[in-house]
């Protein structure tokens, strides 16, 4: 068996002799079971070009279309974001917002910051009640919910100071997909089925999803959404000022004050991108190119890499019961650090230097044992300045220079806050959520937060997305990113993990199980299929809670080969995305 007997040999450890015999079967059949996870090949797609890799087919291939006809990986990254628009209405998006993290073949890096913004009537208090208390839904349903849009704005910003071709050619695989149609998935059929309800609470939404019949679409049936392909033409003639300024505008105006929403004219005129420099850290000979504030995702993953580098992980072996404890201890201290010290870096001062200090994970480390857990009421957010010296989906691409593009976009929830804007044919979001509505209570995600992220007129809420792109030796080797809520941050850092410490190939890093932890709730959260018995045993006996459930993340990677230069990428076996090249 090779590798498989090392691997069950390194789960064994911290065990009792007596429970290591007993489990010794179970290992070995759990062990075998998961060699390739849910008939993965474990192989990567292969191309010497160029390359993307999105959740849907039908967007992927509307990238490489752009990448075939001279375009660049910034020029692919947008035809898929607008593509995705069409085709996987429960996070592509109009009425979303997201981030893109940019590396250009002469080592350019850049990042695209367009989440959404909080409206100008926006109030600290609107989702609580007289009694002070937060009220169940009011920041995920109903137009309350809805930040303004950023994806139009910061995709055309993208574009136009890094691609190459007219934003109308990048936009035209998206308008022929709304326009002409495409065929329903099997996908999509059950995703439209189980948001029903909730996009039945909106009639341009039902109107726009369901059949004539008034049922949802089955699978091999033509989804054709003609307002939409209206509001992509605008755009695609006369630039993003026609979602901010123009026809588009005055329809999502008169969408919140017909439903009682905040986001006026106004809000959407004063909406601006931002470019931000990216957040850098270093592992292992590999330089980390993420997202920054008001994304918690690049600062929280090179703090876990920070902390993790010292210990000797590829030793210990991959998804043992000891790399599993200390990686959910690093992020217990990780995840209380966003809690109190992350948000809108506008309105906020993020102490970004002391968070990303060596030092300050020297001072988080020490506090962690290696064969117990420790109490998540134990753990406090740290002192960083003291050192300062649901839904979502996410796209890779690399072109043919070498260009590399990560983004991840999103409306919060599945299909947002199932409000459609009427005569426009898109769906608004439900980012308001992101915010704390009172400092220590969970949002949807059961993720704490405090005063750096309430809720403030123009405020971007707080993120975990973590589009992230790791060089070496000064070229790309991994573009990467997930969506999952509060989950992105370990799902990202577990594919790192995967392929700088385990030595995996892209797919095996991203077919690979996966395991969560953020602090509060104090529990590891284990996918169903992957952990042998004897390694939840055993961190159980180190005093960890588990929770065994569902799949996390959906990981779309692209790894360029160090000696040949190959495009080699991963789409994520636990949903229905594709990676393509050329």
């Amino acid at each position: 068996m090779g590798d498989q007997s090392r691997i069950i040999l390194v789960n064994f450890d911290l065990m009792a002799s007596t429970r290591r015999l007993r489990l010794i079967l179970l290992a070995l059949v759990a062990a075998v079971a998961v060699a390739h996870p849910r008939g993965a090949s474990g192989e990567p797609v292969r191309a010497r070009h160029g390359m993307v890799g999105s959740a849907d087919e039908h967007a992927s291939r509307a990238g490489l279309r752009v990448l075939q006809r001279g375009g660049n990986a910034v020029d692919a990254a947008v035809a898929v974001g607008f593509a995705l628009a069409v085709t996987h209405p429960a996070a592509g998006n109009l009425g979303g917002g997201g981030f893109m993290v940019i590396r250009l073949a002469d080592g350019r890096e850049t990042t695209i910051d367009y989440r959404e913004a909080a409206p100008a009537g926006a109030r600290r208090d609107m989702f609580l009640d007289s009694a002070g208390q937060p009220v169940a839904d009011r920041s995920l349903i109903g137009p309350l919910a809805s930040g303004v849009p950023g994806s139009v704005a910061g995709m055309a910003l993208a574009q136009k100071r890094y691609g190459r071709l007219p934003l109308a050619d990048v936009m035209a695989p998206a308008i022929a997909l709304a326009r002409d149609g495409f065929e329903v998935s099997w996908a999509l059929a059950d995703s439209l089925k189980s948001a029903q309800s909730l996009l039945a609470q909106s009639l341009a939404a039902a109107r726009a999803f369901r059949r004539a019949d008034g049922t949802m679409p089955d699978p091999g049936d033509r989804l054709v959404q003609r307002d939409l392909a209206a509001t992509l033409t605008l755009i695609a003639d006369q630039g993003p000022d026609a979602f901010y300024k123009g026809a588009i505008a005055d329809l999502i105006a008169a969408e919140m004050a017909r439903s009682g929403g905040l986001i006026t004219k106004a809000d959407l005129s004063a909406y601006t991108p931002r470019e931000r420099l990216p957040i850098i850290g270093s592992y292992r000979g590999h330089r980390v190119v993420s997202m920054p504030p008001p994304s918690s995702g690049g600062i929280a993953l090179v703090q876990l890499l920070n902390i993790l580098e010292r210990f000797p992980l590829a030793a210990y072996g991959h998804n043992s019961s000891r790399s599993i404890h200390l990686v959910a201890e690093a992020a217990r201290r990780v995840y209380a650090d966003r809690s109190e010290w992350l948000g809108d870096p506008d309105f906020f001062d993020v102490p970004v230097a002391g968070l990303l200090s060596r030092r300050y994970a020297d001072a988080l480390r020490s506090g962690i044992s290696e064969t117990r857990a420790t109490s998540s009421r134990d753990v406090k957010p740290g002192q960083p300045r003291t050192f300062e010296h649901s839904e979502t989906t996410h796209f890779s691409v690399v072109d043919a220079d070498g260009s590399a593009v990560a983004a991840t976009t999103t409306l919060n929830g599945s299909y947002g806050n199932g409000q459609m804007v009427t005569g426009a044919g898109f769906l608004l979001n439900n980012e308001m959520d992101d915010f704390s509505a009172k400092p220590g209570t969970p949002n949807m995600f059961g993720l704490i937060g405090g005063e750096a992220n309430a809720v403030g007129p123009g405020k971007r809420m707080l993120s975990s997305m973590t589009p992230t792109i790791l060089v070496k030796d000064g070229k790309t080797r991994l573009v990467v990113g997930s969506p999952g809520g509060g989950r992105i941050i370990t799902t990202v850092l577990q594919v790192v993990l995967n392929v700088v410490d385990f030595k995996m190939n892209v797919q095996e890093a991203v077919d690979a199980p996966r395991f969560h932890h953020q602090w509060l709730p104090d529990v590891i959260r284990l996918e169903r299929q992957g952990f042998p018995a004897d390694v939840v045993a055993a961190l159980e006996a180190m005093g960890h809670t588990t929770d065994v459930g569902a799949d996390m993340g959906e990981v779309h990677a692209i790894m360029i080969d160090e000696a040949t230069g190959l495009r080699l990428g991963a789409s994520d076996p636990r949903q229905d995305g594709r990676t393509l090249g050329y």
